[in-house]
């Protein structure tokens, strides 16, 4: 066996995603988002979260999916990326499981439209549900981030 890895689970249309509970600060209902000129089409601007100035990103339009309706089950979720707080919308965030890491095999080139670069892999569990394992490194490459450090100021 390998080691035991805590995920939340959450949705982008009918695929169910995961990002390891360690790297995820909080949770949070959608919110007033503020719009920021001039930064990549999946920003979709800043939150004030208890004080602090946080970039908020589109995964669906990260991702290139198609955008839909935000409904009650929206939530944000906020994450840690290289020493910096980056919130994610999602379509619903519905779960916290245990994976053993050795259930996690390598992602094959394109999952569902998803550049494997995104990836950190698919998880199996138990017989038919697959859960896709985001690489938050990726998600936000570099230049990204410098862009978005630049928003907090």
């Amino acid at each position: 066996m390998g080691e035991e890895i805590k995920v939340i689970v959450f949705k982008l249309g009918n695929e169910e995603y995961g990002i390891e509970v360690d790297k995820v600060q909080t949770i949070e209902r959608l919110m007033p988002i503020t719009r920021v000129p001039k930064t990549f089409a999946f920003v979709k601007g800043v939150i004030n979260l208890r004080g602090v100035v946080i970039p908020v990103i589109d995964l669906r339009g990260r991702f290139g999916l198609p955008e839909v309706e935000h409904t009650d089950q929206t939530r944000i979720i906020i994450v840690a990326v290289n020493e910096m707080q980056v919130g994610f919308i999602v379509d619903s965030a519905s779960d916290v499981i245990d994976l053993d890491s050795d259930n996690i095999d390598s992602p094959p080139e394109v999952v569902g439209g998803i550049k494997a670069k995104y990836l950190r892999g698919v998880a199996k569990i138990g017989e038919e549900r697959l859960l896709v394992m985001l690489n938050l490194s990726e998600v936000l490459n570099k230049s990204e981030i410098i862009q978005l450090e630049g928003l907090e100021d």
